[in-house]
């Protein structure tokens, strides 16, 4: 319930807040994908691939989308799988799993002939939001390891 809602809140605050940033090289981070890294450390490969193939169906359908539904859904459940495994500690997962959605979405997305998968997106866009991502995430990750911690304690 609190790993939803923090998946949730995050969907949110992407939307609404952080995509309308005028961050410098046109980049944005990840919040949604941070929110599902965290929650995924606390609860596990089961509930983590769970909660990213429902975070990805969100992302799926939240305006403005402009690939095929299930695409994100796909993606976000293997990375919730990965990251609840934990693999080399939290610091090593979360880096490996902000690296490894971009590229699974392009991959995904190459695959089913997307348009916007081109090699200067992949060189231009994707090192951007992968920095931007990784800056903010010691705070994402903390809030939700936090909440999910606290759930678990009462």
């Amino acid at each position: 319930m609190i790993g939803g809602l923090s998946v949730v809140i995050a969907l949110l605050a992407q939307v609404m807040l952080v995509n309308r940033l005028p961050l410098p090289a046109g980049g944005a981070p990840d919040l949604v994908l941070l929110a599902l890294i965290g929650t995924a450390l606390s609860r596990g490969s089961a509930s983590g691939a769970m909660l990213g193939f429902f975070a990805g169906l969100l992302v799926d359908v939240m305006p403005p989308t402009a690939h095929l539904l299930g695409q994100y859904a796909f993606v976000l459940a293997l990375v919730g799988y990965v990251a609840g495994h934990g693999a080399g500690g939290p610091v090593t997962t979360v880096v490996l799993c902000v690296l490894m959605a971009p590229l699974l979405a392009a991959g995904v997305g190459g695959l089913i002939s997307d348009s916007r998968v081109t090699m200067s997106t992949l060189t231009e866009q994707v090192p951007v939001t992968v920095v931007y991502t990784l800056l903010v995430s010691p705070i994402v990750i903390w809030l939700t390891t936090r909440a999910g911690r606290a759930r678990f304690s009462t």
